[in-house]
């Protein structure tokens, strides 16, 4: 078992995603996506698709983007 690098919760079927040279455990999807995603550069959230970059900034959407801009 492994402790969530995220919710500390230690659980039997962990898995390990290695990023930047960084290892983390996780118990979940989604505290992986909490840890590891990227926030947009305007609204926040969590880029878990494709999202697009502007000017070296992630963002969500094509909206996000023209709007984190200006």
């Amino acid at each position: 078992m492994a402790r969530c690098a995220q919710c500390g919760n230690d659980y039997a079927h962990s898995f390990e995603v290695t990023i930047a040279g960084a290892s983390y455990s996780f118990d979940s999807f989604e505290c992986a996506i909490h840890k590891l995603a990227p926030e947009c550069g305007h609204c926040g959230c969590k880029v878990v698709g494709h999202g697009t970059d502007k000017a070296g900034v992630t963002y969500c959407c094509d909206h996000c983007a023209q709007h984190g801009s200006a």
